[in-house]
């Protein structure tokens, strides 16, 4: 690993912000911020139950996963075309943009849109549009994963894949989200592994509130290659080592976390303790919109809360490089510039 000088502690927020970095956990529905969703409300037609923005954000007050949920999906009613998912899409990546985040994978999915009388085609179409013309309009790159909702059944999701596979170039990857608790991995075996046969690449939600079984269960019985979420791994020491000796990546949400009573607040967290153990950590943004921070803000504020240092700083982006589904040769590239970053905060400081 690339070792660096410690910068100033003043400067660190500016250094987590510059640095490049991966986004590799966030639903893109969960990026709608309540000023895009009022608008498309307008043009759409569709009546909200709030009276205001703030009254919207107001709401934002959860329980756990659940409340957040319930919620969410409400929200999702007011994407009604292409143009819709499209400029939802790129209303995220001009704010990665400003995180200096250099390529984004979109977790969606098509079944809760699906299940409002819209097709998966709009869906996926709008989404990928943006993918496209993220380099031009953004100076990034970002794809598509597709994850099935784990409260439906498992022919649910056979049926999801079957309908999105005439559009299958324009996913990269299948994962799982939604409700974790009674909906352990293993009751998407099959569909996994056909996602597997047809060449997707694989991740899933795990531990975030499900016990360390199930990310056990993500590895072993789904083959993901990399583990959203993952803090509950800390439970369970045999499970630490093979993360760790895997390299299996661990795609995890501070904010998220805290904002559904995982943690009562970031200096709880466990990620300090994870990287400390050789775990694959980066830092995601999940659903920004709901959860009060992008990744930027998630990176400046965890840092403060755990006292990172400048190597993790460092370590947490080359993570996310790492653990992204591009080529080797982009990873390196991408590499180059970090260790650029790094060096131009140093040769500042001394």
């Amino acid at each position: 690993m690339f070792k660096v000088h410690p910068v100033d502690p003043k400067r660190m927020p500016a250094l987590l912000r510059a640095m490049p970095k991966a986004e590799l956990h966030m639903h893109i529905e969960g990026s709608l911020e309540p000023e895009l969703m009022f608008a498309m409300a307008k043009r759409n037609g569709v009546t909200l139950p709030y009276a205001s923005v703030q009254d919207l954000r107001n709401a934002y007050v959860f329980d756990n996963l659940q409340s957040f949920l319930d919620i969410y999906h409400a929200g999702t009613l007011v994407l009604k075309t292409e143009e819709d998912f499209y400029d939802l899409a790129c209303a995220y990546l001009a704010r990665a943009q400003a995180d200096n985040v250099v390529h984004a994978e979109l977790f969606f999915d098509t079944q809760t849109h699906t299940d409002h009388g819209l097709s998966s085609a709009t869906v996926i179409n709008g989404l990928h549009r943006a993918c496209v013309d993220a380099p031009q309009k953004f100076g990034m790159t970002a794809s598509l994963i597709l994850c099935f909702l784990r409260h439906l059944s498992e022919e649910d999701a056979f049926e999801c894949l079957e309908d999105i596979l005439p559009l299958r170039e324009k996913i990269v990857g299948i994962g799982l989200a939604s409700s974790e608790l009674g909906h352990p991995p293993e009751k998407f075996a099959k569909v996994f592994a056909k996602a597997r046969q047809l060449g997707f690449r694989l991740v899933a939600h795990a531990g975030e509130e499900g016990p360390p079984a199930y990310i056990w269960s993500a590895l072993d019985i789904l083959k993901v290659e990399r583990i959203d979420h993952g803090v509950q791994a800390t439970r369970d020491t045999a499970l630490m080592q093979r993360l760790a000796q895997d390299k299996i990546s661990l795609t995890v949400c501070p904010f998220s976390n805290v904002k559904l009573r995982v943690f009562n607040t970031l200096a709880d967290h466990t990620l300090g303790q994870m990287m400390d153990a050789g775990l694959c950590v980066t830092i995601n943004s999940d659903d920004p919109a709901y959860f009060g921070g992008y990744v930027g803000d998630n990176y400046v504020q965890t840092a403060q809360a755990l006292r990172l240092t400048t190597q993790q700083a460092y370590t947490l982006a080359h993570n996310s490089l790492h653990a992204a589904f591009v080529s080797d040769a982009t990873k390196q590239q991408w590499t180059h510039q970090l260790k650029a970053c790094f060096e131009s905060f140093v040769e500042h400081d001394y």
